[in-house]
């Protein structure tokens, strides 16, 4: 609640009925409520002195309705500036909501006398806005209270007159779509109390004259898209007690100057772009209890004047920069209840005095470099609800009354170098809801660390020493959504009672000495995604039963001594992507339902005692990524049908008594010796085995099989042949002929004809308003068919009725009706028309990666663990043109433009025009293609292409994700600057400034793709990697181990760890 104020107001009344013309009353802002429904006071009452307030009256007992001449002039022009502004508004605007603006006529009167005595009431209906929706005036009739908050009004402020408003107290703009920048006619508005536009669209400077806005009291313009820097005459504004400007894209210093503003209750500038320092005068804020600086990219030292802030209640100072001890002085302020200081730089140890925040609620000191142990003062800490002290570099034991006050809810101290074992007030804390302690030395009996938590929902206390059985407690975790406890020493055996915790998601015991069978009960957690179980020394059969989890993406029992079969029942996991079951001794053969598992990318049944030939069903996974059948006794021939695995990178069949033919997929061609040796008799195209000799009698089949698909192919390219000579040539007949239709329409179940008139008109003839994107062969457009589907047609231009380039449509058919591949465009259809051809795609709803990155609020949704996966699909797709296609495609245009999202963020390779067949034995000169920016540098002196011009185009695009813009000037700058001056470049220094760093793992995942970008970015291509060896680093290493925290990590280092990674090959 604001503090009290006083205002006079000032009443006019008929001067030719009142002795005097005005009266005094001083009255309390909160009991006339100027920020809700305005009391208008009887006159009467105070005459009578029935009203609580100091008054002085003069006047007679005249008609008091009617206000002056002056007045009337003055609501006229505030209803004028409303109308006019409510009339600029787009037509989006709730005009129910508005209906009552509007100016009324005055009504003709069938007597003098009515009229007379309506005179005053009739002016008052015509031209005064007090009755009108949102506004509150004062007893003059002169507006003091806009509010139009929460009605979807479209528009800008350059129409509103705010000096049509001298007396406006309050005005309320908030949660709308207005945009566009605030008018410095602003400052006109000179009586301004409380001005909130914030949820709008705002953008611009925050201009100077809001700083002469000298009785504002309350400033919110938070959540819109406000750039600049906030004017150091901001200090003027000495009455403010609020001011927000959380979530801009502000930036600049904060201003010394707001130490001025003595009265200021809350500062929120969370969510910004602010630097430099904090500055020390924040400490003259006494009156302060709300201090919001998080998200922003504030450095320096935490200043020590903040100790002064003693009515201070929340300080957040997280997500920024800052480095340095945590000054001892946060120990005089003993009111605060919320303390964070998580994501900066932080060292030294946590001071003594922070065990003087006995009212401390929140705790959040997590991911800095803070050392040494936790102070014995935090076990008094009575009111704690949450303590997040992770990924620092604490040790010693943990506080043992950590839960004194029975409110902790939240408790995470993982990532550090905690020794001993768990307190005894954690195992009692029946309120605890999340307990993090992973990757420490905790030590003890698991038993006596896990009590029975009814509202626990996430415990994980992998990676430490603990011993010991599980309990029966466990089973009571009814709310429980994770449990692991991986990579200790828990024995003894899986309890049924597990079964019971029914809401679990991830349950994660792998890595410990558990023994005996897998409870059947554990089938019945319907809710589970992720089972790791391997690792132990888990005995038996593996239950039917889990065939029944049909959420289960990740399966994994390997390393354990299960045996039997496989159950049949496994083909049941209709999302499973991981399942390994390595290393045991399962027998049998490989269920036929195993090729039920579309989703499938990884299967790992090596190392068990698996017998029988393959299933052919196993063709189905054309999901899968990594395929391990090594070490069993499975023999006979590899399925003709292994050909679908289009996605296939890696395989091992070796040590086994398979023989035949390869399948002709690129993952079994380039297998590498190792992948296929020890077997009966394998043979075919693979420069570890000997080439196939067919028996006479299977031959035609062989025959057959390989011709049918060339000769379908080479039909379709002669047909698409045949048809552009007839087109050339019915060009070249008179008028009539001319005007024929002749129409070729391919689509998947679609008649051609058909679907062809439908596309010309969904797009009105293709008209630009359904353009989204133009290149150098054609035009885009977003087409919505008559089913429902959204495709994409791609126009090619004409010139004089030609098409300028029948060999970039060619070449885009032939290559997009022989791929497929996840992260490349699906063709539907294309159409070759005497007046226009087009190709018909499927339709990418997020656009192009460049219009992505050049958006800051789409880009700030790309956020890092997207943009990882946008470099993994390219890469992905890039090593299927490359590797998996005979003959390898070349698409020598890989460029941001080029590269389209899906509604997943998914990346899909679009306009292969300029694509071509690169043969290793021809020449392959052909004219240069491609996007200056994105083309190998070698492109300028030669025109022969091959692959590697297409691994620099990528190298360029991944940096560019990473940087969030065009890495032109890097890259300049790597290859003609001296290594000391760009090299020693902090790699954080490069990325999207738009993000917050990346932390953790994630850190790694970008340095890792970082350091790919740099070694298929080598001037010299025979130095550059296969694409094939980039996607399996990418896949398979998606995380470096960094040696050092991300923030120190420079880019020499990372170019020299693919200069050895080069050396290496």
């Amino acid at each position: 609640m604001l503090s009290p104020w006083w205002s006079k107001i000032t009443v006019s009344v008929d001067e030719a009925n009142l002795d005097s013309t005005s009266f005094d009353l001083r009255v309390n802002k909160e009991s006339l409520s100027l920020f809700g429904p305005y009391c208008c006071w009887d006159i009467g009452n105070l005459a009578t002195g029935s009203s609580p307030f100091p008054f002085r009256v003069a006047c007679t007992a005249a008609n008091l309705s009617c206000t002056s001449s002056r007045t009337t002039r003055g609501k006229g022009g505030e209803a004028e500036a409303l109308v006019k502004w409510k009339n600029s508004l787009g037509n989006q605007t709730n005009s129910l909501f508005l209906a009552s603006w509007k100016m009324l006529l005055p009504q003709s009167s069938t007597s003098t006398r009515s009229a007379n005595n309506s005179s005053c009431n009739l002016k008052r209906r015509s031209t005064s806005p007090c009755h009108w929706a949102g506004v509150k005036c004062y007893e003059s009739g002169s507006v003091a209270n806009i509010n139009l908050a929460n009605h979807n009004l479209r528009g800008t402020l350059q129409n509103f007159d705010f000096s049509s408003f001298p007396n406006i107290e309050s005005l309320v703009l908030s949660n709308n779509s207005l945009y566009g920048t605030i008018p410095p006619t602003i400052s006109n508005l000179s009586k301004l109390i409380y001005l909130d536009l914030s949820s709008n669209h705002f953008y611009g400077n925050i201009p100077y004259e809001i700083c002469l806005l000298t009785s504002l009291r309350v400033f919110y313009v938070d959540l819109n898209y406000f750039n600049g820097s906030i004017p150091h005459e901001i200090g003027k504004l000495v009455y403010v007690e609020e001011f927000f400007v959380k979530r801009n894209n502000l930036l600049g210093s904060i201003p010394r100057s707001i130490g001025n503003m003595s009265k200021l209750t809350a500062l929120v500038l969370s969510e910004n772009k602010f630097s430099g320092s904090i500055p020390s005068e924040v400490g003259q804020l006494k009156s302060l209890n709300r201090l919001y600086l998080d998200e922003n990219q504030l450095s320096g030292s935490i200043p020590t004047s903040i100790g002064n802030l003693s009515n201070l209640t929340i300080l957040n100072l997280g997500e920024n920069k800052l480095s340095g001890f945590i000054p001892r002085e946060i120990g005089q302020l003993k009111s605060i209840t919320t303390f964070c200081l998580y994501e900066n730089y932080l060292t030294g140890s946590i001071p003594e005095s922070i065990g003087n925040l006995i009212f401390l609620i929140d705790l959040n000191l997590s991911y800095n470099n803070i050392t040494g142990s936790i102070p014995l003062g935090m076990n008094n800490f009575t009111e704690l609800e949450s303590l997040q002290i992770d990924e620092n570099f604490l040790s010693g034991n943990l506080p043992e009354n950590i839960c004194l006050g029975q409110r902790l809810t939240w408790f995470t101290a993982s990532h550090n170098y905690f020794t001993g074992p768990i307190p005894k007030s954690v195992r009692n804390c029946t309120t605890l809801v999340t307990l993090s302690l992973e990757k420490n030395q905790l030590t003890g009996n698991i038993s006596d660390g896990i009590g029975i938590h009814r509202n626990l929902d996430y415990m994980d206390l992998s990676n430490n020493k603990f011993f010991g059985k599980l309990t029966r407690n466990c089973g009571e975790l009814r709310k429980l959504t994770k449990l692991n406890i991986s990579n200790n020493k828990i024995s003894g055996k899986l309890l049924p009672e597990l079964g019971k915790a029914t809401q679990l998601h991830i349950l994660d015991l792998s890595s410990n000495l558990l023994f005996g069978n897998i409870p059947k009960e554990l089938g019945g957690i319907r809710t589970l995604f992720i089972l790791k179980l391997n690792n132990n020394m888990l005995s038996g059969k593996v239950p039917a039963e889990i065939g029944m989890l049909s959420n289960l993406e990740q399966l994994d029992l390997a390393a354990n001594k299960l045996n039997g079969p496989i159950p049949i029942d496994f083909g049941q996991f209709s999302k499973l992507l991981q399942l390994n079951l390595r290393d045991n001794n399962l027998n049998g053969t490989i269920p036929f339902h195993i090729g039920n598992l579309h989703t499938l990318e990884n299967l790992d049944l090596s190392q068990n005692i698996l017998t029988g030939e393959l299933p052919v069903e196993l063709g189905n996974l054309r999901m899968l990524e990594t395929f391990n059948l090594s070490h069993n006794k499975l023999s006979g021939l590899i399925p003709l049908t292994f050909k679908d695995m289009i996605s296939l990178i890696l395989v091992d069949v070796s040590y086994n008594l398979l023989e035949g033919p390869l399948p002709y997929v690129k993952a079994f061609t380039e297998a590498p010796k190792a992948a296929l040796e020890n077997n009966k008799g394998l043979c075919g195209n693979n420069t570890s085995l000997k080439p196939c000799s067919l028996p006479r009698k299977d031959s035609k089949k062989v025959i057959v099989l390989i011709i049918i698909p060339i000769f379908g192919t080479l039909s379709l390219l002669f047909f698409i042949g045949v048809l552009f000579i007839r087109q050339k040539r019915q060009r070249n007949v008179d008028e009539p002929q001319q005007t024929q239709t002749r129409v070729f329409f391919a689509a998947l179940s679609h008649d051609g004809r058909m679907v062809h008139q439908e596309i010309v008109e969904a797009t009105e003839n293709f008209d630009s308003k359904y353009c989204i994107g133009v290149g150098g062969y054609g035009s885009v457009y977003k087409t919505l068919l008559s089913t429902g589907q959204l495709v994409a047609v791609k126009k090619f231009h004409e010139n004089d009725g030609v098409m300028a380039s029948e060999e970039a449509f060619t070449s885009e058919i032939s290559v997009l009706t022989r791929v497929c591949h996840r992260n490349i465009i699906k063709l539907y259809g294309f159409c070759s028309h005497t007046r226009h051809s087009f190709l018909v795609y499927e339709f990418m709803e997020r656009g192009s990666l460049v219009k992505i990155l050049s958006d800051d609020v789409e880009a700030k949704e790309l956020e890092w663990s997207k943009r990882v996966n946008v470099v993994k699909g390219l890469a992905k797709a890039i090593c299927y043109l490359h590797h998996e296609c005979f003959p390898a495609i070349v698409h020598r245009d890989i460029s941001s433009k080029n590269v389209l999202l899906d509604a997943e963020y998914e990346a899909h390779i679009s306009d292969f025009g300029s694509a071509r067949a690169f043969d290793p034995d021809s020449s392959n000169w052909h004219p240069f293609a491609g996007t200056v920016g994105y083309s190998a540098p070698e492109l300028a002196y030669t025109a022969k292409i091959n692959e590697k011009s297409d691994v620099y185009s990528f190298g360029v695009i991944a940096l560019e994700v990473i940087m969030g813009k065009h890495p032109g000037d890097l890259v300049l700058s790597l290859s003609t600057s001296p290594l000391t001056e760009v090299h020693q470049i902090l790699l954080k220094d490069v990325l999207d400034q738009r993000l917050s760093p990346p932390r953790r793992q994630l850190a790694g995942q970008v340095a890792n793709t970082v350091e790919q970008a740099f070694g298929c970015l080598n001037p010299i291509p025979q130095s550059r990697p296969t694409m094939k060896q980039v996607s399996e680093k990418l896949s398979t290493s998606s995380a470096l181990s960094l040696s050092k925290p991300f923030d120190m990590l420079t880019l020499k280092q990372l170019i020299d760890l693919t200069t050895c990674a080069s050396s290496a090959a």
